[in-house]
This record gives structure tokens, sequence and C-alpha cells, in this order.
């Protein structure tokens, strides 16, 4: 139970705050959440909020959409091309296929590999990795 609260907590919290990061996709849908054993998902504007603990999954960025990713002990693998990308929690394993503007790390023992793009990099966390490859 205790994880289901933080979790949702977590969730709500990366909604907030992170909701205003930019994005460049013409994808105007309302707001959308998704949150199962694969974590949560919750989508405003073109920003995609992903948070959970411990799992393995896709996300989508499709043509332009700007990602926040939270939690811990993650192993995502990202589609498409994001405008920005921003990792935070710890210990998360994040490939990505392309990022155009931004690529942020806060978090801790996060790696982070993306494919294509030429963002611009910043890491205010401690013990990431982060390479293009």
């Amino acid at each position: 139970m205790r994880a289901h609260v933080l979790f949702g907590v977590t969730a709500a919290v990366a909604t907030i705050v992170l909701a205003g990061c930019g994005a460049d996709s013409s994808d105007t849908n309302t707001p959308t959440a998704t949150l199962g054993s694969e974590g949560g998902q919750v989508e405003i504007g073109n920003t995609i909020n992903y948070s959970s603990i411990g799992t393995t999954t896709e996300l989508d960025c499709a043509d332009g959409k700007s990602l926040n990713i939270g939690g811990n002990n993650n192993k995502l693998t990202v589609k498409g091309t994001c405008a920005n990308a921003n990792i935070g929690g710890a210990d998360n394993t994040v490939t990505i296929e392309r990022i155009d503007k931004g690529l942020s790390v806060v978090g801790f023992n996060n790696t982070v590999t993306y494919k294509q793009g030429d963002p611009k990099i910043s890491d205010t966390g401690s013990g990431n990795k982060i390479s293009k490859g």
C-alpha cells in the first residue's frame, strides 16, 4: 500500500512540476493518464510524464513530444523523437531513439543513451552515465 501511495504522490508531483517542459509536437490531445503494472504515464499537452519502480517498458515520444521520467530501477526504451528529455530518480537505464533540443539528468546513478540528435546536455545529478551510441 505504501508503494502505491508513494507512486501516486510521485506521479502527481511530476505532473504538476514538469508539465510545463516544452515540446514541439503538433499533438494537442486532451490530457490522458495510464496507470498499471508497468508504471504510470500522464500526458499533458505534448509532454509525457512517466514514473514507476522496477519496470521494463517502452515509451513513445512520437514526433516531438517532451518526456519527463521519474522513479527507480526502471529499464526504459523510448521510440520516436523527443524534443526534450528530463530524467530524474535513481538507477534507471534509459535508451532514447532521438533527442533534438535538451537532455537533463537530475537523478542518481542513471544510465542514459540516446542514438540520434545533438541535444544540449545538463547533468546536475550524481553518478549518471550519459552517452550517444
